[in-house]
């Protein structure tokens, strides 16, 4: 029997698997106003999920047509299956779809099923299929490809980026105004947000940058190249990368890393897998050992390698392999880590570029949940949170009948805390001007502490 509760209104939307994923999207769905009906087989699972959120629960089987039923399939808008095992997540879309009108996203992770995946969508009729681990592999890629920052997202097709970036002691940035940063510097990136003490700023031309501040800027990766060489930072590739772990995030990143000319050693101590990364991956260096033995990574080449990246399923692995080689190597670290309940203790900690896999999958759903509820006039094409969600960026396509297009933008009534980042137009990213107007079919990026943004029009007070 489900464990009822009462529910805002919005979509009604069925998550199926109540895991670290599940759980991320009952979180932040069931805030921003929608229906949720969260089915599991375990039962615990779903007393702790309906006693922390207003939420609905069901345990049971999320592929059998009866518990679906029970769910109120047959009146949902969306399914979600985030289930351990992708076989099951793709039989529950299959079965919803057959017996309702709802959309279906499915999470798949294997990678047979995710070379499949664009067959798969078609034939069983998925809005969706998410691969978390291939998703991470490729954020963390980007990030290889230039070491100093901390963290990138793309956006307009690629066409803009944002980057974030620690401000190191003695850099030219130090005490320099972002109006300064425009006249001095360049004005074809935007400073659109900075990290100071925990708190998190849209600033302002006034605001005074400093030390230790970790900022967001947004531009295009030629522009942001140009930046790096001007503010005195390393714009080069990594040639060398060693990564502990040989999971599937291992297998999705080395594949990358080696297609782009990076050397990649890997230890793992299962020999099983250590057998078949050497089959599936013949140019990587595999290593069947123990990767938190010090002496080991030492003897493999710790303190010189250009990129370390643990990537074991124990994020406490993971957070003292990275600190160790904070204090052994001068490489670029990234540190994936799985929980975030801790978010505050991790950014506290020197861990290079920290990867959520989970907040990665989360933000892709959600873009899609709130296109479901924008009016006509947008439509959301891509989300990322920033500084650990206390920001996001939304980039939004906008349509004949919105009401703030042929505005400029000085014009337009801005809600406080918010940033217009970009506009991309006929393929170009545009760093806006208070003259800049926004035309059908552009899109239109902006950067908001304020959460919840469905439409382009909630930018406006």
């Amino acid at each position: 029997m489900p464990f009822f509760k009462t529910t805002p209104s919005g979509l009604r939307i069925i998550i199926v698997g109540a895991g670290k994923v599940g759980a991320t999207l009952v979180e932040q769905l069931s805030a921003e106003g929608h229906n949720i009906t969260v089915i599991d087989k375990d039962p615990n699972k779903i007393r702790e999920i309906t006693s922390a959120y207003d939420v609905m629960g069901l345990a049971g089987n999320g592929a059998s047509y009866l518990t679906l039923q029970e769910a109120g399939v047959s009146n949902s808008d969306l399914i979600i299956a985030v289930t351990d095992s992708d076989e099951l997540n793709l039989l529950c879309c299959t079965i919803a779809k057959q017996f309702s009108k709802c959309a279906a996203i499915s999470r798949v992770r294997t990678p047979d099923y995710s070379r499949e995946a664009s067959y798969l969508r078609e034939k069983l009729g998925l809005e969706m299929i998410i691969n978390p681990d291939l998703v991470a592999a490729r954020v963390m890629s980007r990030i290889l490809y230039m070491p100093r920052a901390l963290e990138i997202n793309s956006f307009a097709h690629g066409q803009a980026e944002i980057i974030k970036l620690k401000i190191p002691e003695g850099n030219i940035l130090n005490k320099m105004t972002i109006a300064q940063f425009g006249a001095n510097i360049t004005n074809n990136i935007l400073i659109c947000g900075v990290e100071r003490d925990g708190k998190v700023v849209i600033p302002s031309g006034n605001f005074e940058l400093a030390t230790g501040d970790i900022i967001s800027i947004v531009g295009t990766r030629k522009e942001h190249s140009s930046l790096f060489k001007k503010i005195g930072f390393d714009t080069h590739q990594v040639k060398t990368a060693m990564i502990v772990g040989g999971g599937r995030s291992t297998y999705y990143l080395a594949s990358i890393l080696l297609k782009s000319g990076i050397d990649v050693k890997i230890i793992e101590r299962d020999l099983t897998r250590c057998e078949n990364l050497s089959e599936f991956l013949p140019k990587a260096v595999v290593i069947n050992g123990d990767g938190t033995n010090t002496e080991l990574l030492l003897e493999e080449g710790i303190d010189t390698t250009e990129a370390f990246i643990p990537l074991t399923g124990i994020d406490e692995q993971n957070v003292m392999l990275s600190l160790h080689a904070k204090k052994t190597s001068s490489a670029k670290i990234i540190t994936k880590i799985n929980r975030t309940g801790f978010n505050d203790i991790v950014s506290s900690l020197d861990l290079g570029s920290v990867i959520y896999p989970r907040y990665i999958t989360t933000e892709t759903i959600i873009a899609y949940v709130r296109a479901r509820k924008a009016s006509s006039g947008s439509n959301i094409e891509t989300l990322y949170h920033l500084f650990d969600a206390r920001a996001e960026a939304i980039e939004f396509r906008v349509t004949e009948d919105s009401n703030i297009i042929n505005i400029p933008l000085k014009d337009l009534k801005l809600k406080d805390n918010l940033l217009i980042a970009f506009i991309g137009h006929n393929g170009e990213a545009i760093i806006p001007r208070g003259n800049s107007v926004i035309l059908p079919g552009d899109t239109v990026m902006i950067v908001t502490t304020h959460t919840g943004f469905n439409d382009i029009t909630d930018i406006l007070r």
